[in-house]
């Protein structure tokens, strides 16, 4: 059984390039760190690293991360 390595560097570009979220070295290994903890985990690491106050984002905003995600990295 072959596992494939996340491409990060997509998954950051992309999120920077759809949704905006352009992440320093730091907030990019925190999101990297947070992975492991589910996909709920790394959307609240985006926020916190972008320094936008996760619980209070608007639900689009929100969904687009998640999808962002989910679309650059599978389990």
């Amino acid at each position: 059984m072959t596992t494939t390595t996340p491409d990060y560097e997509a998954l950051f570009a992309a999120l920077c390039t759809e949704v905006g979220f352009c992440l320093h070295e730091k907030g990019r290994q925190r999101v990297i760190e947070a992975l492991p903890n589910g996909l709920d985990a790394a959307v609240r690491a985006v926020f916190k690293a972008e320094g936008v106050d996760e619980p209070n984002a608007p639900g689009d905003l929100k969904r687009a991360v998640r999808d962002c995600i989910k679309a650059h990295v599978r389990p």
